[in-house]
C-alpha cells in the first residue's frame, strides 16, 4: 500500500508541476495571454507549485524510507511556509475576483484601474500579507511548551496538530487562528461573493447571448476554483477543535494540498480558447522550427 500510495502521489506531483509550469510559460510566451486575468493565474500557478512542493516532496521521501521522522526545527519551517502559502492564494483569489468585477461591470475603465503596476501592487501585497499573517501564530507557539508525545496524526506538519502536543495554556493560540482564518478566508469569499453577485447582475443585463455565455464560461473556472479552495480550507481551520477526526482532516487536507492544485490548471484551461490558441501556436513555431 505504501509503495502504491508513493507512485501515485509521484505521479501527481510531478503533473502538477508540468502542468502548471505549462500555464506560466504559455503567459510569457503569447502576447495576447499578457493580459490581468492572466497574470494572476500565472502567479496562481507559481503559488501552487510552491504549496505542493513545501509539502508533497517531504511526505514522498517518508514513504519511500518507511519513516515519517522531522526535525522541530523543519517541522515549523514547513508550518509556517504552507500557511503562508495557504493564506496567499486565499488573497490572491479575492483578487482575481474583483478583476473580473471591473473587467465585466465597469469595461470602460478596466485598462487604467487594472493597470500593469497596479496588478504587480496587488500580487505584492497578497505575498506579503500571506507571509506576515502567520508570525503571530507561529511566534505563539514557539513560546509555549512541548511535552509528552510528539507524533504528529498527519503527513504534514498542520498548526492544529502541533497545537495539540501542547501542555500550556492554547486558549490565545486558538483565538489568534481564528482571527487568522476570518482575514484570510472569509473578508476574500466576502469580497468573491459581492464582485459575482454583481456580475451575475450585470450578466444578465446582456442583451447578447453569445457575450453572457463567454462571461459565464470564463467565471465559472474561477467559481470551481473558489469553491474548492474555499470549502476545503473552512472545513479545516474553522470548525471547532474539540472532538475533530483526524482522519477526516488528512482526507481534506490530501484535497486541498494534492488534488486541487492538480486540477487548477485543468478547470482554467478545459473551455479557454485563448490557451488552446496559445498552445496551437507554441506547437505550430516548434513544428515549423524543425522543418525548417
Amino acid at each position: 500500500m505504501r509503495i502504491s500510495l508513493l507512485v501515485v502521489f509521484l505521479i501527481t506531483y510531478l503533473v502538477t508541476m508540468v502542468s502548471n509550469f505549462i500555464i506560466i510559460m504559455l503567459v510569457q510566451l503569447d502576447s495576447r495571454l499578457r493580459t490581468p486575468m492572466y497574470f494572476f493565474l500565472s502567479k496562481l500557478s507559481s503559488l501552487e507549485m510552491c504549496l505542493v512542493s513545501s509539502i508533497v516532496p517531504q511526505m514522498l521521501a517518508h514513504m519511500l524510507a518507511g519513516d515519517g521522522r522531522i526535525s522541530f526545527n523543519c517541522c515549523v519551517a514547513q508550518m509556517y511556509i504552507t500557511c503562508s502559502l495557504g493564506c496567499t492564494e486565499g488573497l490572491l483569489l479575492g483578487a482575481m475576483a474583483y478583476d473580473r468585477y471591473v473587467a465585466i461591470c465597469c469595461p470602460l475603465v478596466y485598462v487604467v484601474v487594472m493597470s500593469k503596476g497596479c496588478c504587480l501592487m496587488i500580487a505584492a501585497i497578497s505575498w506579503i500579507c500571506g507571509f506576515l499573517l502567520p508570525v503571530l501564530s507561529t511566534h505563539c507557539l514557539l513560546t509555549l511548551p512541548f511535552c509528552g508525545d510528539n507524533n504528529i496524526n498527519h503527513f504534514f506538519c498542520n498548526l492544529h496538530k502541533l497545537s495539540r502536543l501542547m501542555c500550556g495554556d492554547i486558549h490565545q493560540l486558538e483565538a489568534i487562528i481564528f482571527v487568522g482564518g476570518v482575514v484570510v478566508l472569509l473578508v476574500p469569499l466576502c469580497v468573491i461573493l459581492t464582485s459575482y453577485s454583481l456580475i451575475i447582475i450585470s450578466v444578465v443585463r446582456m442583451i447578447s447571448g453569445a457575450g453572457r455565455s463567454k462571461v459565464f464560461s470564463t467565471c465559472a473556472s474561477h467559481l470551481t476554483v473558489v469553491t474548492m479552495f474555499y470549502g476545503s480550507a473552512i472545513a479545516l481551520y474553522m470548525r471547532p477543535q474539540s472532538g475533530r477526526d483526524s482522519s477526516h482532516d488528512k482526507h481534506v487536507s490530501i484535497f486541498y494540498v494534492v488534488i486541487t492544485p492538480l486540477l487548477n490548471p485543468v478547470i482554467y484551461t478545459l473551455r479557454n480558447k485563448d490557451i488552446h490558441a496559445a498552445v496551437a501556436k507554441v506547437f505550430h513555431r516548434g513544428g515549423a522550427g524543425r522543418k525548417d
